[in-house]
């Protein structure tokens, strides 16, 4: 027979208890982040049709999914990220919903695509949108969802920056250099590879897209804006662009996030529909890739068929918060869960340890019954591992009618009935 191998395919990641530590406290961060700034929960099928993805994405979106055929010939793929789904979900209710609508969802995305550090072939994500705003108020209150869910990861605010640029304050930079406009979507894809592949190779992406030699010289000189107030003085005192980023800033200072998020021209975000601000955060030592990115999309629902509304996003992924977690030395930082062990000496206390345990557990405590007889030391090695509080019965707390919980981190005991 075929050996198989004990791994799980590639870019696919397992995970065991001790790994899901890790997984609950970035999760359990994101949902309390979520809620706690009035997003609701949503959540869909893990399979999309290909041809919603390909509306989104272009054609070459297959070569970068899980692309298959159903058993009745339907093409369909995993999914690679929500924002198709999100934008599916709201056109087929535009008539119904409440506008402005606040989403999160927590997502298991696929994408076939050669692996590097922080990124895997599958991976989960938090989505945060809001669909029917279109004021810098949107950008502001997902921008504090998501530094509220590192903070409550335990992540000190000087360990990231979140930079953000605007992908109209670019085109109207563009603009006033003498590129056309017909140039601007080549301009973006090509500025995007900045830092990520050689000079060369973005200059041949922006010729491919139409540039000359000259567009594409004044396309690499905008790069080196470094401030706001510098790109507004090339974009002129009437830019819409400039006044909707200055209205930002001052909002995310009323947030308290006036230190968190600079300027940076640089921050284009490769992906088409974008249309307005985006952003993108990074650890300050500059050690991993973003840790979470979006943006303003106002045109996506009407490539599915919705009425035009306007939208801002924003896809925060748990694999390269993880390795930035590591790295803190916040990965096993976790609160441990109030969880009682109940365990025996010997068989004939079973049935006693089973009703304690039933009790406790109908009085609203979390209890892991140890399902067999075993001696002291193994017992409380045991849930000095597991849990907060133990009780351990012998045949002198039967004959007792009580016993002793003990709380594993003061070593005090209460006294408790067995009946």
């Amino acid at each position: 027979m075929e050996e198989i191998s004990l791994a799980p395919p590639r870019g696919m990641r397992d995970f065991y208890p001790e790994d899901m530590v890790l997984r609950n406290r970035v999760f359990d961060a994101w949902r309390a982040a979520a809620v706690a700034h009035g997003f609701e929960h949503y959540d869909a099928c893990v399979v999309e049709s290909l041809a919603l993805l390909k509306r989104k994405a272009g054609e070459e979106v297959e070569n970068q999914v899980y692309a298959f055929q159903d058993k009745s010939g339907r093409d369909l793929a995993l999914r690679a990220e929500m924002t198709p789904t999100l934008a599916r979900m709201v056109a087929a209710r535009q008539g119904s919903l409440q506008f402005p609508v606040k989403w999160f969802c927590i997502a298991q995305c696929f994408r076939y695509e050669r692996m590097t550090k922080g990124r895997k072939r599958e991976h989960y994500q938090l989505n945060l949108d809001i669909v029917g705003e279109e004021g810098v108020s949107a950008e502001a209150e997902v921008l504090a969802a998501a530094v509220g869910a590192l903070r409550r990861m335990g992540v000190p605010d000087e360990a990231y920056r979140v930079r953000l640029s605007s992908r109209a304050l670019l085109s109207e930079l563009l603009a006033k250099l003498g590129i056309a406009e017909r140039f601007h979507a080549g301009a973006f894809l090509a500025l995007d590879k900045k830092g990520k592949i050689p000079r060369e190779e973005i200059e041949a992406i922006m010729k491919e897209e139409g540039l000359d030699d000259e567009a594409c010289r004044k396309a690499f000189d905008l790069m080196d804006v470094s401030s706001l107030d510098e790109a507004a003085a090339i974009a002129g005192p009437d830019s819409p662009a400039v006044a909707h980023l200055r209205d930002l800033f001052a909002l995310l200072g009323l947030y308290g996030l006036g230190g968190q998020v600079v300027f940076d021209i640089s921050v284009v975000r490769g992906l088409s529909y974008y249309t307005g601000v985006v952003f993108e955060a990074f650890d300050t030592k500059g050690e991993f890739r973003a840790i979470f990115g979006g943006g303003r999309y106002d045109n996506l629902l009407t490539t599915v068929g919705g009425k035009p509304t306007p939208a801002v996003g924003l896809g925060f992924g748990d694999v390269v918060v993880g390795e930035l977690l590591k790295s803190l030395g916040l990965d096993r930082a976790a609160a441990r869960p109030d969880l009682v062990c109940v365990g025996y000496m010997q068989p004939e206390q079973r049935d006693a340890a089973t009703r304690l345990a039933a009790k406790l557990r109908a009085d609203g405590r979390a209890v892991d019954l140890r399902l067999r007889a075993q001696k002291a030391k193994a017992f409380f090695a045991h849930a000095a591992e597991r849990g907060t509080h133990a009780v351990f019965l012998g045949p002198d707390d039967i004959a007792r009618g009580t016993a002793r919980m003990k709380d594993l981190a003061t070593r005090t005991e209460t006294e408790i009935a067995l009946a």
